[in-house]
């Protein structure tokens, strides 16, 4: 099973895949952007997230045989991330977008959340617009996803019960 982690910058994203992982005792897949941009002083071009998104997605792969794994970001955030940023998305990114094979999302609300500073982050006041545009892709694209609000044990005991219901649910899937 594979569950995506997506959302505005700075919902706490990062965090619940480390924590849900180490719940679960499997393994998380962190954010490339991150590593990427920091190497860089946080200085990139349109290029730069195909690029990106191209080193995730083989992150990805090296963990895909995987029973259980959690991924900190997916297409979502670098189709909103490039429209925002250059007002244009490259074909890769939305093909990948299309493509990916999730098993279900957990969109990480903004609200409840204060916003923790940070060089590589770029748009505080506009977060909420951003969660919406979330919610516009995933329904878009017919994906399944959870959205994740309130306080961090609110949001934490919402993704562990809905872990369990999909995992309870896969396994009555595969003893039919």
């Amino acid at each position: 099973m594979k569950i995506a982690i997506t959302g505005p910058e700075s919902t706490g994203k990062t965090t619940l895949a480390k924590d849900l992982a180490k719940a679960f005792d499997t393994v998380w897949t962190p954010e490339f952007a991150r590593e990427y941009l920091e190497s860089r002083n946080g200085q990139y071009g349109f290029d730069d997230i195909e690029v990106i998104a191209k080193e995730q997605k083989q992150s990805w792969n090296r963990v895909s045989d995987l029973d259980l794994v959690f991924f900190d970001t997916e297409f979502t955030v670098f189709k909103i991330w490039s429209e925002i940023k250059f007002g244009k998305v490259s074909p890769y990114i939305i093909e990948s977008l299309e493509n990916q094979d999730f098993d279900h999302y957990f969109i990480c609300d903004p609200q409840e959340v204060e916003w923790e500073e940070d060089p590589l982050r770029e748009h505080p006041e506009r977060r909420e617009e951003f969660f919406h545009l979330y919610l516009r892709v995933m329904n878009s694209n017919k994906r399944s996803y959870t959205i994740l609000s309130g306080t961090w044990e609110e949001r934490f005991n919402k993704a562990i019960s809905e872990v369990n219901q999909l995992l309870d649910s896969e396994k009555t899937t595969l003893n039919l």
